[in-house]
């Protein structure tokens, strides 16, 4: 509770919309997925009114397929770090710090209060890789991890031995903050029916890995979740079926 006091009410909602626009707040959350690449989905991205992104969030070179604008960035103790290590060799060098970034912590456990309490008053270093940008820095904890897993990601693994494990991905915890902040939201780089057809990352161009399911994770549980959402017409899920594939190499010619 200590933690969760230093954190500043808004004075506002977290995303207004758009001026001259018609009051609707349109976003677009963009993971990491393989489906994106060679996409070209990056216009599109971009012409939203706000971009999520979160965890090793790399856009240089990747621009045509990803976009380059972050309006929120979502990420845990955890992945700040990791990602710094694991797409170093992609060209990731810190978080993404755009001008008027809203930065949401997911917290995993008390370490991550620990964290919020010494990122308050200055003595993270983790400040360092967000452009340590305090005059516009707004920190909002997502705590929603329960809801997620008991009403909308009902994994079978919450019945076995591991279920302390389970969790949503960091891409799940994302999209749903946008569905309760935007009016309408594209889903870019989730995993999709498709998804052994891709890399695991969009940044792998020139060689293909497989996607590592983490016991932590339910992936095929979120994939049906996306895809229902996406059926229901409550998000606009990208995916790359074969029929438009061959519409955009058409438009290629």
């Amino acid at each position: 509770m200590a933690s969760v006091k230093l954190i500043p009410k808004p004075e506002e909602p977290l995303l207004l919309p758009k001026p001259g626009g018609d009051g609707c707040v349109r976003c677009a959350v963009v993971a990491t997925a393989g489906i994106l690449n060679g996409s070209k989905m990056g216009a599109e991205i971009d012409a939203h009114d706000y971009v999520f992104r979160m965890n090793g969030a790399v856009i240089e070179g990747y621009e045509d397929d990803v976009g380059n604008r972050t309006s929120v960035y979502v990420h845990t103790a955890y992945s700040m770090i990791a990602s710094l290590h694991f797409f170093k060799k992609y060209g990731y060098k810190a978080a993404p710090h755009d001008e008027g970034i809203k930065y949401v912590m997911i917290p995993e456990g008390m370490r991550d209060f620990q964290w919020l309490f010494n990122a308050h008053f200055g003595g993270c270093s983790l400040f360092r890789h967000m452009g340590d940008k305090r005059d516009y820095f707004y920190l909002r904890v997502l705590i929603s991890h329960f809801l997620l897993t008991r009403r909308f990601l009902q994994s079978p693994q919450l019945n076995t031995s591991t279920w302390s494990l389970v969790r949503p991905t960091n891409g799940a915890f994302t999209l749903f903050l946008a569905l309760h902040t935007c009016d309408e939201v594209s889903a870019y780089g989730f995993i999709t029916d498709d998804y052994k057809k891709y890399s695991n990352y969009y940044m792998e161009k020139d060689v293909k890995t497989d996607i590592t399911f983490y016991l932590n994770h339910d992936y095929l549980l979120e994939k049906d979740v996306w895809k229902e959402l996406h059926n229901s017409k409550i998000i606009r899920l990208y995916q790359r079926t074969e029929s438009k594939m061959e519409t955009e190499d058409v438009k290629q010619r």
